[in-house]
């Protein structure tokens, strides 16, 4: 499978400079940031924190002046230059970085050019925006996972695995999006390949991530309802298996 190449926008000044390192982390799971930029007034003394790790993240930074009091300048030079890349076909995908809203639109018009749009902000970033996105990473969990955890004790070690705080409860609407989805993919004897699972239910909600209700994996996640049947067959290398599961 071909490597993506993204293009990383960030708008430093509606997201953390905390967790650089496991933001790009995230991004290179989905492929290779071939161009990585940040926008904001950097004569402002409110995104000083990011000074310190854009050389450390070999990140270029886009200077930006605020022409008018309250206006986000840096969203018009962001959206300028995601179109020059656009049409430059340097790059297979897009990762915006922020938690604005006023991003929606790129992201709506990249997807129909046939780009892929990741998107990465906080949890308080608007919906639409998550839902223009292919997919949308929440900076909570990234800020999770880069946390020590203590060494499991007789008590926790027997436990489902999990992160830290999840930022989502296990609820109803949530078991409902699962069994759906199981449904929809299930074959005539009613198992569904796991593999398939995570992407089919991304289509439906952009924002979906075990990792946002505590669980690290998708299997995780379902082994802890008790509401799916799991058959962990043979693949024929002995160290892989396919894993089905069914609804009880």
């Amino acid at each position: 499978m071909k490597d993506l190449r993204l293009a990383v926008l960030i708008d430093a000044d509606n997201v953390p400079y905390a967790n650089v390192k496991e933001m790009l982390e995230e991004i290179a799971k989905n492929g290779t940031p071939t161009i990585k930029r940040i926008y904001a007034d950097w004569t402002k003394p409110t995104v000083s924190g990011w000074k310190g790790v854009l050389l450390e993240n070999a990140i270029t930074p886009i200077q930006q002046y605020s022409y008018t009091t309250g206006k986000n300048s840096s969203d018009s030079a962001l959206i300028i230059d995601a179109m020059d890349i656009l049409y430059s076909e340097k790059v297979d995908g897009f990762c915006i970085v922020s938690s604005d809203s006023d991003f929606t639109r790129l992201a709506i018009r990249l997807r129909e050019a046939g780009m892929k749009v990741i998107g990465i902000g906080e949890k308080k970033t608007p919906k639409p925006f998550i839902t223009a996105c292919d997919k949308f990473v929440y900076i909570e969990i990234l800020k999770h996972i880069a946390q020590p955890t203590s060494k499991p004790n007789a008590q926790t070690k027997n436990k489902p695995k999990t992160e830290s705080t999840p930022l989502n409860r296990v609820d109803e609407g949530l078991i409902k999006l699962l069994t759906e989805s199981v449904s929809d993919l299930a074959d005539e004897t009613g198992w569904t390949f796991l593999g398939e699972l995570g992407s089919f239910i991304l289509k439906k909600k952009t924002d979906f991530d075990p990792r946002n209700y505590g669980f690290t994996k998708l299997l995780s996640l379902i082994k802890s309802l008790d509401k799916f049947i799991i058959d962990e067959r043979e693949s024929g290398n002995r160290n892989v298996k396919h894993i089905y599961i069914k609804i009880k």
